[in-house]
């Protein structure tokens, strides 16, 4: 099992690198001004210059990466149920990448910031989690009809 996590580590923090890179490159097309936007203005001026600013928040996305994909064995541990399992999943994220947002400064430093990314963080969360449910009851319902048919 810990071997396993440690692979989804592995896996995952060049995602959550890929991802950070990703939207920072979509934001800065958005912005349409032909700058590149590689992390919050508050970061940069929090760090003093960009290429620290950058460095941390490449680091926080790894981290965050990571920790998403190792997360993500605990939805193979069936001894539990899904309820034990989505809860104890939403914990670790929230619990570990809630520092890494707060570090990049994707809220505003003040609890109503935090309570406002939370709350965004969880309607996200949700969306994922009924769009995953969703799809596999679907495709469980698949494989039970061509069982159906064979027999």
């Amino acid at each position: 099992m810990k071997k396993k996590v440690i692979l989804r580590c592995l896996v995952g923090a060049p995602i959550g690198l890929s991802i950070s890179t990703l939207i920072a490159i979509i934001i800065s097309i958005a912005a349409g001004d032909g700058n590149f936007y590689p992390v919050v203005p508050e970061l940069t001026a929090s760090c003093k210059n960009e290429i620290t600013a950058v460095v941390i928040q490449s680091v926080c996305s790894l981290l965050y990466g990571a920790a998403w994909g190792g997360a993500s064995v605990i939805y193979e541990y069936q001894k539990w149920s899904m309820l034990r399992m989505t809860v104890t999943h939403l914990m670790i994220c929230s619990v570990l990448t809630l520092p890494a947002a707060y570090v990049m400064w994707w809220m505003p430093h003040e609890v109503k910031g935090i309570v406002q990314y939370f709350t965004i963080f969880l309607a996200i969360y949700i969306v994922i989690w009924i769009t995953q449910f969703l799809s596999m009851k679907k495709k469980i319902e698949q494989m039970n009809n061509k069982l159906k048919e064979q027999n």
